[in-house]
This record gives C-alpha cells, structure tokens and sequence, in this order.
C-alpha cells in the first residue's frame, strides 16, 4: 500500500507525526483549561479557585472541591471539564509515550542499520577525529564518493556527523575494538586528525598493528612529531601550521608562480588528476646551505631517483623559468615547482638536508 493511502488513515497520521501530536495536545489541553476556568470565574469563583478547580478536575488527582458544587451549572461545567481534560491529558500522554518510543526505537534500528552498512564496507577509508580538519576531509570524501567511516567520541560532533549523513561510530580512537569496528581489516586508508599527536601516535600503532598493509595518513601539530608518526607506522604525516606558512610564504615570495598553481579552477582540476595518479605539486625553496643549492636540475632529479621532477624554476629577482635545461644550476633563494612521488622533500632544500630522496 502507498504512502499515499496510509496517509488517509487516522492510524498513520498518529504514528507519523509524534510531535505534531504532542503540539496539538498542548494546545487543546490549553484551550479546554482556559473555557473551563472562564466558566467557573463566570459562574462567581475567584480566578484562583477556578484554575485550581479546574487542574485538580483535569488531572484526576482526588482533592476536595476548593468549594461546593452544589447548582447544576456548576455540576453542568465540572463534568465537562472532566470529559474535555480528561480525554486530552490521555491524548498528551499517549503522544508523549509515542514520541519517547519511537525515538529510541528509531535510535536502535538506525544504529543497527549503521552497523550494517559498516560490515559490508571494503576499501573504504576511517577518519579518527570530527573536529574542523575531520568535517573537511569527510566533506571532501563525500563530494569524491569515497566511502568512509568516522570515529568520534564526543557527543555534538556526533550527531553533527550522522546528520550530515556520515557513518559514525561514537566510540575512542585510540580503542583497538572501536577500530576493528569501523573494519580496519577491510580499510584501505586510516586517516588519523585528532588535534593531539599522542593520540594520533597511539592510533598510527594500533591501526598498523592490526593491519600491515593500510595506507596510514596522520596528523601531527609539532615539527618533532613527525618522524614519532613515521616510526609507528604512518606512510604519511601532514603537519596543517607548516602547510599553512608554507603557502603563504609561497605567495609572498613568488606571486606569479602560486597565482598560476592555486589561481584558478584549472590548475585545480589539474591537482586533482595528479592526486588521482598517486603525484603531487609543490613549491620548495632552496635554502642557504642546502645541498641542492649550485646543483643542476639534472643532478638534483637524479638524486631525488624519480621521487620528483622540476617543472620551473622562480629566480630570487623574479625570472620565472619554465621547462628549465637539465643543465641549469640552483642559486640561493631559488623557488622550485616540483611534480612527483615525494614525501618530506621539502627537506632536501632546507639547510644540513640531504641532497636527494631515498
């Protein structure tokens, strides 16, 4: 039978629409107690005395009458006040029932369903941690049609999550059962964005405990954090305050060069296919002392060993060479945009790093 005919039926509209019950029964229970109340005030009662009448009549609960009901108005208006409120104090409280039950029955079935969902995941990625870098990652997910499971413990995130339409288990990251829960063993990804790098430490460990073969992208808020991540496991480590300063000083120091990689719908559709291809696009500055500095562009790819290759190189007075000769040598200040597989290469430009990828 469809929507449609259920919708006729008194039964479906009590079963469909607990709170507009409840918003009906209030307001006939408020109209019932005012008309009553009106009456007994018209009939010579204090207003006092008539609302207190008539909410011991409403609610049933046995008192004396607060004076005789001795005339047949009187008599006329407290049975019906009687019929009214009682009839609408056990629709109130039916809908009140209703409205509880429903919700938890709603609650039970819709985590089962979620658990459900869960179970048949494969490949699919696990964010630990809803907080501001989490929502984003989730959202950016979802827009790629990525299935993904987020971990959470805290009570609003949650439920933030779930009504975003978000599988989330509400449950401790850094808790082997709430991973094996999310099916690490099926995953994929583990991407861990908690704001404290212990936990994210702890989680890295877990995860590649449980299993070896996960791609593990985590987060890491202090510099010295990261090779801690590397060594528990994470393939990854992205560190948000030195991407933040580093695409700054990027637009401060070569203006043209970050206009054409972040300026414009193009170039980002172009990231995105690079990402797809497992590469990525960089921009890395070639510090004073760095090993790569009076190295050519030959010599510093063959080191890299095909981590990453120069596209362009951005003199320090502002000459942007594009396509530039395997020939041509690195100066101080030079800012190099670099596509490939590389991890951490922006420390093969920095001061004392080593010369090339490994």
């Amino acid at each position: 039978m469809g929507h449609e005919a259920l919708a006729g039926r008194p039964s479906a509209g009590l079963l469909g629409s607990p709170g507009r019950n409840i918003a009906a029964g209030l307001v006939y229970m408020a109209v019932v107690i005012a008309m009553a109340t009106g009456a007994y005030a018209a009939a010579g009662w204090s207003l006092g005395d008539a609302f207190y009448m008539v909410i011991i009549t409403v609610y049933t609960v046995g008192y004396d009458e607060v004076r005789p009901i001795d005339t047949p108005l009187l008599r006329t208006i407290s049975i019906s006040t009687i019929i009214f409120g009682c009839t609408g104090v056990i629709f109130l409280s039916g809908a009140l029932v209703q409205f509880i039950t429903l919700n938890q029955i709603n609650q039970v079935f819709g985590l089962k369903r979620m658990n459900t969902q869960i179970d048949k995941l494969t490949g699919h990625v696990i964010i630990c941690g809803f907080g501001r870098i989490g929502v984003q990652l989730a959202k950016d997910l979802a827009a790629g049609r990525t299935e993904f499971v987020v971990l959470e413990q805290d009570d609003a995130r949650v439920e933030e999550a779930r009504s975003l339409g978000y599988l989330c288990l509400q449950t401790d990251a850094t808790d082997e059962a709430g991973l094996q829960a999310a099916g690490i063993m099926r995953a994929h990804t583990l991407a861990t964005v908690l704001p404290g790098d212990a936990s994210n430490v702890f989680i890295t460990l877990s995860a590649r405990s449980l299993n070896p073969a996960l791609e593990i992208i985590a987060r890491g808020e202090a510099p010295s954090t990261e090779r801690k991540l590397l060594q528990a496991g994470a393939n990854k480590v992205v560190l948000p305050t030195h991407i933040g300063a580093e695409r700054i000083a990027e637009m401060i120091l070569y203006r043209e060069t970050a206009k054409l990689i972040r300026g414009s719908d193009r170039m980002v559709d172009f990231e995105t296919v690079l990402r797809t291809l497992g590469l990525n696009m960089d921009v890395v500055t070639a510090a004073p002392g760095s090993p790569a500095v009076g190295q050519t562009i030959a010599a510093i790819e063959r080191e890299a060993e095909g981590a990453f290759f120069v596209v362009q190189i951005n003199r320090r007075e502002g000459e942007a060479i594009t396509s530039p000769d395997p020939d041509t040598r690195v100066d101080t200040g030079d800012g190099l945009v670099l596509i490939g597989r590389f991890l951490g290469a922006r420390s093969q430009f920095e001061a004392g790093g080593k010369a090339g990828l490994r």
